[in-house]
């Protein structure tokens, strides 16, 4: 006879995904026991106490990635525009340089 797992157990020895994420606030005291977790995804002012471990959140959001916001702050303009000239990536500086200074640069 075949031996059935546990399915949908509790997991050991696993971290929450707060840990982790933008818009968790993690208060620690001097104690290991002195931990809190906080969530601000909806109340930035009034943080929501979490409870309990998370495996799972809808509104996660990791820490190490760069967010659309900032990948667009940090992007290359490319020129394409005129017969004659080479297309490729300018530094917004550049850019302005080619262009002008009066030249606008859209995000």
């Amino acid at each position: 006879m075949k031996s059935r797992g546990v399915e949908n157990g509790t997991a050991v020895g696993q971290r929450s995904l707060c840990y982790t994420c933008t818009y968790s606030q993690v208060r620690r005291g001097f104690a290991e026991s002195e931990e809190a977790i906080y969530c601000t995804y909806r109340r930035w002012q009034n943080p929501e106490l979490v409870q309990h471990a998370v495996r799972e959140c809808s509104a996660y959001d990791h820490k190490s990635h760069a967010s659309l916001c900032h990948m667009e702050k940090v992007a290359w303009i490319l020129m394409t525009k005129g017969a004659g000239r080479t297309v490729g990536f300018v530094t917004p500086k550049k850019f302005k340089e080619i262009e002008g200074e009066d030249a606008e640069v859209l995000p």
